[in-house]
This record gives structure tokens, sequence and C-alpha cells, in this order.
């Protein structure tokens, strides 16, 4: 039977904004979600998580109140107000129910197993990428102009859009620079490939954790550029 849990080398990274208090001592599920490929930010309170969301959008938002050892509901009718449609998961415990008006998407009362959040997750998160198209650790919103990567998200110009999700969608193929010019600058002129070559320096910068070693955007000098979803180039 096939798994429905994300691969890390296979799916696409979700993103999931997980609360919780500095020093958990109930037990610790960030690490379990991590090894099976998710992209977990955590902070350790409400006021850090709206301030999160206030410039980033999960797929999914986790609030651990049981390692706070309260309901959770201020903090997460709070977060309602900032992020409506965000799907969110909310951890409670025995000795703090949660109120029955919290605005949560599903509530998980411990003791639970790894998999069941596992499995909860999955049905929480979306069904379809319409906003977000995915390869691998990238992920391009086509209409804000907005790249996630390597657990932050950049703006991008129109052009830099295109650009990206031309490249995405010719993933681990050598794109020649005649092809990218056409495509993107809908020109056949090559007389100076300095402008496509800036443009690439920017989808670094704002993909890679260190520009000067891109492992997403491979160089083929003097022919052109390949793209590696899983971060797997090796150096340009």
């Amino acid at each position: 039977m096939k798994s429905l849990m994300p691969h890390k080398e296979s799916q696409p990274t979700y993103q999931i904004l997980w609360i919780e208090r500095r020093r958990v001592k109930v037990p610790a599920f960030a690490p379990a979600l991590r090894k099976r490929g998710y992209d977990v930010h955590i902070v350790h309170s409400g006021k850090a998580a709206l301030e999160w969301l206030e410039t980033l959008s999960p797929d999914l938002i986790v609030l651990y109140a049981a390692s706070f050892g309260t309901s959770g509901w201020r903090t997460a009718t709070a977060i309602r107000q900032v992020a409506p449609e965000t799907p969110m998961l909310l951890i409670a415990s025995p000795e703090a129910p949660p109120k029955p008006n919290t605005p949560a998407n599903y509530i998980l009362t411990l003791p639970f197993t790894n998999r069941k959040l596992l499995n909860r997750i999955h049905r929480l998160l979306p069904s379809n990428d319409r906003q977000w198209f995915r390869k691998g650790k990238i992920a391009l919103d086509e209409q804000r102009r907005v790249v996630r990567s390597q657990g932050r998200e950049t703006r991008l110009t129109p052009r830099l859009v295109r650009l990206l999700k031309y490249l995405m969608e010719h993933e681990q193929e050598v794109v020649p620079y005649n092809k990218l010019f056409t495509e993107v600058w809908d020109t056949t002129y090559l007389g100076d490939t300095r402008t496509l070559q800036v443009h690439i320096s920017w989808l670094r910068k704002a993909l890679e954790d260190d520009p000067r070693h891109p492992q997403f955007i491979e160089t083929l000098r003097g022919v052109g550029y390949r793209f590696h979803p899983q971060g797997k180039s090796p150096q340009a």
C-alpha cells in the first residue's frame, strides 16, 4: 500500500508554523515531523506567531497548547483573526481541555502517537497546489509573486517569477540561454547574457542559504542552467 506520508526526497515541502513553550515538558513532536520532510518553524509564544504571520503564510499552524498548560483559546482566537484561512491544529491536554468555541480545525488531546499526529496533519494540509507551484523544496506563489525556500519567503519581480517558473517546469533539464531568452524575455537576442546572469543571481539570493555556492540552480558555463528541486546540484 502506498504511503500517504510525505517523503523528504520525493515530495514537496509543506511549511508548518509550530507554537510551543520554549522548554517543553510534554512530548516533543517537531523532530518527527522534520524527519518526515516537513519544514517546521518553531516559535515560543502567541505574540511571536502573530509577528511571523505578518509576512509569511504557512500551510498549517499547530498550536501546542498543552506545552503552555492552557486551553489555547486566546492564542488560537488571535491567530484566526490574522490567518482566517490557514488550517489550524490544536494539541490539548486533559488537565486544560479546550473550550467548545476554540477556532481550530481539529483538536488532538494527549496522549497520542506520532503516527496519529502525522495522519491528522496530512489530512489538514492543502489537497491541491492551486496557489503554490511546488517542486521539491521550492514553492512559488505566482499570484503574490512570492517564493518560499529555506524557511523564508521572498517577493520577486514579474520577470523573476517567469524565469523561476520556467526553470521549475523543466527540473533536472539543461535549459540553454537562448531558450530562456525566448521564453522569459520574448527575444532571440544573445549578444549579451549579463542580464540573464544578473537575474539568476537575484534568484539565488532568494533561494539559497549561500548564493556563492548554489544548490538549486546549477550553472553549465557556456550552455545554460539546470534546476535541482531538492537542492542537490554541484557547486556552480
